[in-house]
């Protein structure tokens, strides 16, 4: 099994940036692919962003490209969300999630964390 626990929410000002953070524990040698998704009251789930096991490799959703950036230490087991220029649509719990394989549907991803709320005011 693997643990995932995510920090860094808040409540920012549009315009504004805020750092996730996501750290896993447990059999983290079955982790390829960390990704973070996220979920606005009243909608689904929502594919943020993807990044492969060697860090070189990342995908973001058309919503967030050129203002979030996805990383990952590999030595600390973590994976980062650095999140620039927030809107108030990005106000959504966050979720971190771990698989095999990088994909947007939130169904490929074997492992969650508990989520962590992001509030962007006008």
């Amino acid at each position: 099994q693997v643990q995932l626990v995510e920090s860094g929410g808040g409540l920012v000002q549009t315009g504004g940036s805020l750092t996730l953070s996501c750290t896993a524990s447990g059999r983290t040698f079955s982790i390829s692919v960390m990704g973070w998704f996220r979920q606005a009251p009243g909608k689904e789930r929502e594919f943020v962003a993807a990044i492969a096991s060697t860090g070189r490799r990342t995908f973001y959703a058309d919503s967030v490209k050129g203002r979030f950036t996805i990383s990952r230490d590999n030595v600390r087991n973590t994976v980062y969300l650095q999140m620039y220029s927030l809107k108030a649509e990005d106000t959504a719990v966050y979720y971190c999630a771990a698989g095999a394989l990088m994909r947007v549907s939130a169904s490929q991803y074997d492992y969650w964390g508990q989520g962590t709320q992001v509030t962007v005011s006008l």
